[in-house]
């Protein structure tokens, strides 16, 4: 029974959970956002401005491949068809009538003959609606009318006859000026012509343009129903698109 007494009594060991592992502390990483020294950082742009760049780039050669194409055009129509600006020459001028009315207005009406030469060989002008012929000294319009229409062919000579009449205002003043002018005699004056005109390339008919005329005439005289020479002529054309 000593023996017994002696015994240990030995309980059950319960057992027990490990501790968790703890966990390492975080190292001093410096954020995506933050710098080293933990300001913050400024990302690099998108690379949107190099997209752009391409586009404006591309876009540029573009124009650039067509007006090279449209200049190639252009220069193989003019080694072609070599255009040439008509010609036109004052043949006669006429005056049916230069008088003040009661209200002190001046009177005018001129006829005048003009031979008109397409020097091109390959292209015809169309003469369009609205073209005008006037008549002027100084700054004083005179009179004016209204060119035909018609279709002037290759090489071709044409003489066309133009009634020209006009009103204008403070005509004794003016027609004052023209008498002292006329014991001179030479009195200068200016015909001024618009022209709108359709080109025509073998049967392709081109966009509408204007040919536009000052011719610088000096006569000998302005008195009504008499011949009147002309003594200078001086003609100069040119093209507005």
């Amino acid at each position: 029974m000593a023996l017994a007494d002696h015994h240990q009594r030995i309980h059950p060991v319960t057992d027990v959970e490990p501790p968790p592992p703890q966990l390492a502390p975080p190292l001093n990483r410096p954020s995506p956002l933050l710098g080293k020294d933990g300001h913050h950082q400024i990302l690099p742009p998108k690379k949107r401005r190099s997209c752009l760049c391409r586009c404006l780039c591309c876009t540029f050669c573009v124009i650039l491949l067509l007006l090279i194409i449209v200049g190639a055009v252009v220069g193989i129509l003019y080694l072609v068809f070599k255009p040439k600006i008509p010609t036109f020459s004052i043949d006669s001028l006429n005056i049916s009538d230069l008088q003040l009315n009661f209200d002190m207005s001046l009177y005018a009406r001129f006829d005048v003959k003009i031979t008109t030469y397409n020097p091109n060989e390959k292209i015809g002008i169309y003469y369009e609606k609205g073209g005008v012929l006037s008549v002027w000294y100084t700054e004083n319009k005179l009179c004016e009318g209204s060119l035909p229409v018609f279709y002037h062919g290759h090489g071709n000579k044409t003489t066309l006859d133009v009634v020209l009449t006009g009103r204008t205002v403070y005509g004794s003043t003016l027609m004052a000026a023209l008498v002292e002018q006329q014991r001179t005699g030479r009195i200068p004056l200016q015909l001024r012509a618009v022209a709108p005109v359709a080109v025509k390339l073998g049967k392709l008919k081109l966009k509408k343009v204007k040919i536009l005329g000052n011719c610088l005439l000096v006569v000998d005289s302005l008195t009504a129903n008499n011949a009147i020479t002309i003594k200078a002529s001086n003609c100069k054309f040119r093209l507005k698109l």
